[in-house]
């Protein structure tokens, strides 16, 4: 099957199958075969690996991924492009097409029939409204995943390794960081994409920490403190989460547990970096 990252391919398929990209969808087909390569490299996918693929379009990456890994699982929700899929996938007999929406698929399931629940790498250039609840899906449901290397807007890729006091950190920034070490791979200019998106791109990879890098009592209560701690920005740490309505308690508890961390009344949560997170969850969890 000829190569889909070089454009006149991807046109030849798309007239072929007289296509329309879906606007639901946010469908943008990659068109360019040196980050293809570079995808591939920064994922490290060796004839070992069990892939998972998200929105796989019209296989342009599949083909590459079926190349180097021993399985791929495709799951694309446009039931448009199951045909499609069919014929630029035809000579790999090592992948698999779901059409499925992603954030339904059992994907732990999935890995315990298909890899015997051994982790596995997902790779995806993926549609930019769904990232953020497909990236957290994959991290809290607890699948066995090595590592993510995905495609995303540039600005979420830069906000997923923000650091403490800048203006893009916030709760996606210390969500993934708590889960996974995150590395920015490649700057992708939109003139990569068919159709052309409105923005940059970035592929990031997210290397999934075997533990945590903090130790928190309970992992629930402080995402919700950091929630709340960003919902309202303009205001103070306290004030947050004294409004609060999961946290049980008052306001002197939690100005007592910022006094204990060395911390004046007027902190904002987004100087807090993910070990104070976990240091005041701790502390509250003991109030």
């Amino acid at each position: 099957m000829a190569n889909l990252g070089i454009s006149q391919n991807t046109i030849a398929i798309l007239q072929k199958y007289q296509f329309r990209f879906q606007k639901k969808f946010g469908q943008n087909f990659l068109i360019d075969t040196s980050v293809l390569e570079r995808i591939m490299n920064a994922a490290e996918i060796t004839k070992q690996d069990c892939i998972l693929e998200i929105g796989p379009g019209i296989g342009t990456m599949t083909q590459y991924l079926a190349e180097r890994a021993k399985k791929v699982f495709a799951v694309e929700i446009d039931k448009n492009l199951i045909p499609i899929l069919g014929e630029t996938l035809a000579e790999y007999d090592n992948v698999t097409v779901i059409n499925e929406d992603i954030l339904k698929v059992d994907i732990e399931r999935l890995v315990q029939e298909q890899n015997g629940g051994k982790p596995i790498k997902v790779v995806a250039n993926l549609p930019y409204y769904i990232t953020t609840p497909i990236i957290m899906g994959l991290f809290e449901s607890k699948v066995p995943l090595h590592s993510i290397t995905i495609m995303v807007q540039k600005e979420v890729a830069d906000r997923m390794q923000e650091m403490p006091g800048s203006k893009e950190y916030g709760a996606l920034s210390l969500a993934v960081q708590y889960y996974a070490k995150p590395e920015i791979v490649a700057n992708v200019p939109p003139n990569c994409f068919m159709p052309r998106p409105t923005v940059g791109s970035a592929v990031i990879k997210l290397t999934r920490y075997e533990q945590p890098p903090v130790i928190v009592k309970d992992e629930k209560l402080m995402f919700q403190i950091i929630r709340a701690s960003f919902n309202q920005r303009r205001k103070t740490l306290v004030n947050g989460l004294t409004n609060a309505s999961f946290l049980q308690v008052g306001k002197e508890k939690i100005l007592e547990a910022l006094d204990q961390m060395g911390q004046s009344a007027s902190v904002r949560g987004e100087t807090f970096s993910l070990e104070q997170f976990a240091q005041l969850t701790n502390l509250l969890c003991g109030n």
